[in-house]
């Protein structure tokens, strides 16, 4: 249906002016929730959101009014939003060429992200069916006994939430996509005046976004919390205990992870195949610049941006945040319970009152960034990744202050009156390593520093020189961060072992908690983080909408600028998610420990590596890491070599392109990439869910015949574990070769090392061709699918005993 739109979208005339753009517009598109509430009346639409606050309020307040705090904060910043998104769409779009291209783009965009979640809830309406069965069927803890659960509740709660969050995964995606193909063309159009309004207009869009998959994962778990709480009559005798409640979130884990997989896998294909087919047909064979009108490519590429990065980014952020509150709610739960504490709801939403306390941070550092007073007067540029940096540094101030708050609000009890100090440095810890992270990838990723330089350098000899360069600086890209996640690791597990918390019998059990609050502490800026991430790809579609619409050269250069700083900002928000997938799938993995025991009725404290099995069971796991990556970046070159062929028969078939007498068929290279990325997402993403599932049970199995009860979680714990370790090297050699390629030639395009169209401009494009599928497909998608392993197999668990 979709190729269909798009191959018949009307193409408008095209004159010999160079200067018009083909109307590429076709019907506009809204979701059909968005359709529904807007046929509603003004008034009835009012009436049932007051009533919806109020019910949402009622169950909060007979929660918690920690609950009521957290939603109240939530709203507030979607209020924030709401004024961010018509500050945004306030600014003038440009002339009527640059509107022509950001339509078209629109268009595009709208109709991948379309057909793309439409066979994502297919899948998960599916995969729902599989959950219900499997829990309908399985032994029940003895909590869940006492408490009166049945098998068919804990069924369909864990399936609702499962949805749940898969539905907010996928609008969160959905509006980070909104917000971008709307901000591209203001962006270009204030680039026109000057640059640092450019940057704010970006910034503010990102923001915009940011707020809003932050706000929609905290509210989401916080009302899922309120309302088990109140309708399983929590704390009631005879009913559930609170710290047990968290459990019962797992499947919005899930949920979310699930979808952003996928959107990461497809939208991750579908920029990547649509950027390196533009640039080896355009810029190597044919030697036009980049986001030149007459390359047919061009509209699927600044599409690509869209889908891949805005879409796809907004949903792995959303379930990164969603995996680690459910993580650090089940591990203070625990602790809260071994240590008897009298009202553990502090412990327990403790990881929500944070990131509420992120969304206040982060507004704050967002409405730093503003714009110049006077006009008219024509100043000279800021970096504008100084002006990011200085505003996240704002960021993290406030950041310190609010955890320390929270800490001392929540965390104080009378059992060890000093563990909420303990606590607190375990955030500090989690906040200055989101810096140095960000640091390390800045470094490593950004032309002003000398790795890049020396690798930009390595493109004077050649194409091979420049690939065994950038190979070699992704690999050693790995030490250091490594070093940092391990010693904050180490660090904040001590500070909560010392803590003073006890359990029965005196042993400490504050450990993990600790791990826990530096996690949170590492994700107390996510929103800021987010913000500069998304003002990556709105930054380069402009560039695009400035080359195409052939707008002056000044008006280029600022966005080239803002560009650049994109790929450095997409780079450090990579190097962060990748950081905070280590410690939540870190957390993610003790939880499970702590589930299997619960469901084994005997402790399940550590896995041998010298059992055989569990050791095979290690090697499955890292084996899955590099033929998930290798299956991700062969879509990409399948599906780059139909466009190269698409574009290079266009070229020749249509002689008349070259010299602006013929229009290129964009929508015909469009229809080739969204079919494909379509295609190849599906066989990367069933590997990721299917193997572990298979892996337990055959193994289960196998212990059955042995005598060994809980082989099955012993070897799917190794599975894990050793997945994560593969995981995090792998995303970050990935990320960080990518990102400097990318900003080799880049920096080369300045004018370096001969410039534009020199031999070391031709083999810096090969680098930044071979690093595409590593830094936007197969990178990304092992931050989700590294949390996704992890609350696979929470979900799972009692599958495997």
């Amino acid at each position: 249906m979709m190729d269909h739109d798009l191959e018949t979208a009307a193409l408008g005339a095209y004159q010999d002016k160079p200067r018009t753009f083909p109307n590429m517009r076709t019907k506009p598109y809204t979701p059909l929730i968005f359709r529904i509430l807007l046929g509603i009346n003004v008034r009835v639409l009012f009436i049932l959101l007051l009533l919806g606050l109020g019910a949402i309020f009622y169950v909060g307040a007979s929660t918690s009014p920690i609950i009521v705090f957290v939603i109240s904060v939530c709203i507030l910043s979607f209020l924030v939003a709401i004024y961010l998104t018509k500050w945004v769409l306030a600014k003038d779009e440009g002339p009527p060429e640059m509107v022509q291209i950001s339509d078209a783009i629109r268009d595009g965009a709208e109709g991948f992200f379309r057909t793309q979640y439409g066979s994502i809830s297919k899948m998960a309406m599916l995969l729902a069916l599989v959950i219900l069965c499997i829990y309908l069927f399985r032994s029940t803890t003895p909590q869940q006994e006492s408490s009166g659960l049945g098998r068919t509740t804990s069924a369909y709660i864990t399936v609702a939430s499962f949805l749940l969050g898969a539905l907010c995964s996928g609008v969160a995606g959905y509006v980070g996509m909104w917000v971008s193909v709307r901000a591209n063309v203001r962006v270009s159009s204030a680039a026109r005046r000057s640059a640092r309004e450019a940057l704010q207009v970006a910034t503010r869009a990102g923001g915009l976004s940011a707020i809003i998959v932050v706000g929609m994962a905290v509210i989401g778990i916080a009302v899922l919390y309120a309302t088990f709480y109140v309708w399983l009559g929590v704390d009631l005798p005879g009913s559930m205990k609170v710290t047990d409640l968290p459990l019962l979130l797992v499947g919005y884990g899930f949920g979310a992870s699930f979808v952003a997989l996928f959107a990461q896998l497809g939208g991750g294909i579908y920029t990547k195949a649509a950027d390196v087919g533009a640039d080896l047909v355009g810029k190597v064979e044919q030697g036009i610049p980049e986001d030149d009108p007459r390359n047919p490519a061009v509209i699927a590429d600044l599409v690509g941006d869209n889908v891949g990065d805005c879409a796809a980014r907004g949903a792995d952020l959303f379930e990164s945040i969603a995996a680690e509150i459910i993580s650090a709610m089940i591990l203070g739960g625990t602790m809260a319970q071994r240590c008897k504490i009298a009202d553990p709801s502090g412990f327990i939403l403790f990881p929500l009152v944070v990131h509420s306390f992120d969304l206040i941070v982060s507004s704050a550092g967002i409405f730093s960034i503003r714009g110049t007073r006077e006009t008219g007067i024509i100043v000279p540029m800021e970096d504008p990744m100084t002006i990011l940096q200085k505003g996240y540094s704002f960021t993290i101030v406030l950041a310190v202050l609010a955890f320390g708050l929270s800490t001392r609000w929540l965390l104080y009890t009378e059992q060890a009156p000093s563990a909420w100090f303990n606590f607190a440095l375990c955030g500090l810890i989690g906040i200055i390593t989101a810096y140095i992270f960000v640091w390390i990838a800045k470094y490593y990723t950004d032309y002003k520093h000398e790795p890049v330089r020396i690798l930009a350098l390595s493109s004077s000899t050649g194409h091979g020189t420049n690939i065994i360069a950038g190979v070699s600086l992704g690999l050693e890209s790995t030490a250091l961060p490594v070093l940092v996640i391990s010693v904050s690791i180490i660090s904040a597990f001590w500070l909560g072992h010392t803590c003073g918390l006890v359990d029965e019998t005196g042993n400490p059990t504050g450990g993990l908690f600790g791990t826990a609050v530096a996690t949170m502490g590492m994700l107390s800026t996510a929103a800021y983080i987010l913000t500069m991430d998304m003002f990556g790809p709105i930054a380069d579609n402009a560039g695009g909408i400035v080359e195409m619409s052939q707008q002056p050269e000044s008006v280029r250069e600022i966005t080239d600028v803002l560009d650049a700083v994109g790929n450095t900002t997409k780079a450090t928000t990579k190097g962060f998610a990748i950081g905070s997938a280590a410690l939540a799938s870190f957390l993610l993995f003790s939880a499970y420990m702590d589930e299997v025991s619960a469901f084994a009725h005997e402790p399940f404290k550590q896995v041998d590596i010298a059992i055989p099995e569990v050791f095979v069971g290690g090697l499955l796991g890292s084996m899955l890491i590099f033929v998930f990556s290798a299956w991700a970046c062969a879509a990409v070159g399948r599906t780059a070599q139909e466009v190269v062929n698409e574009v290079r028969r266009q070229f020749i078939e249509r002689p008349g392109i070259m010299d602006y007498k013929e229009k290129p068929d964009y929508g015909r290279c469009v229809a080739i990439v969204a079919s494909a990325s379509l295609r190849e997402m599906i066989k990367p993403g069933a590997l990721a869910i299917i193997s572990p599932i298979v892996v337990g049970i055959l193994f289960r199995i196998l212990g059955y015949y042995t005598g060994q009860p809980l082989l099955g979680a012993k070897v799917v714990a190794a599975l894990l574990m050793f997945a994560t370790v593969s995981g995090i090297l792998m995303a970050l050699f990935l990320n960080t070769a990518g990102g400097a390629w990318d900003n080799a030639k880049k920096y080369i395009e300045t004018g370096a090392l001969g410039g534009k169209g020199s031999e070391a401009h031709k083999a810096a494009i090969t680098g930044d061709t071979v690093g595409d599928p590593f830094k936007d497909t197969a990178g990304p998608s092992i931050h989700v699918l590294i949390k996704m392993l992890a609350t696979i197999t929470l979900v799972m668990a009692p599958v495997f005993l």
